[in-house]
């Protein structure tokens, strides 16, 4: 019993909590990101190649019998992968970027001086009273 106890104040912190959904809003941009690379960015690129359509640059390395299908190397799939990863790298580093701004900004705003203790107002009132 104690085990699930221990996992249970583990998976409740705070931190676990905003990693889910870190990993949550992560994969659908991660499907945001591949829509764009595939159907916005890699068909023009493809335009301007002569036509190319990327996931379809492959190397046969065994070609297909009739029982068999063919072995492929399929290195265009891999080139629209690393510009899907490039895109999620660059876009996580810029949110990194405004966060780390924000938070200096935040470190340097001035603090407000905390507000005096009673023993402090009443050594404030016995000089203000002493200098009369």
């Amino acid at each position: 019993m104690k085990i699930l106890d221990e996992f249970k104040a583990f998976a409740m912190k705070g931190n676990m909590v905003d990693m889910a959904v870190g990993i949550i809003i992560g994969a659908a941009f991660g499907k945001i990101v591949s829509s764009l690379v595939n159907d916005i960015i890699m068909p023009p690129i493809g335009l301007l190649l002569g036509g190319v359509n990327f996931t379809d640059l492959k190397v046969v390395l065994k070609a297909a019998t009739e029982t068999v299908p063919a072995v492929t190397w399929n290195y265009g799939n891999f080139i629209q992968v690393i510009i899907d990863f490039l895109i999620v790298a660059w876009a996580i580093f810029m949110i990194v970027k405004a966060m780390n701004a924000a938070k200096k900004k935040e470190e340097a705003a001035p603090a407000a001086p905390p507000a005096p203790t009673k023993d402090q107002a009443l050594l404030t009132e016995i000089r203000d009273l002493l200098k009369k």
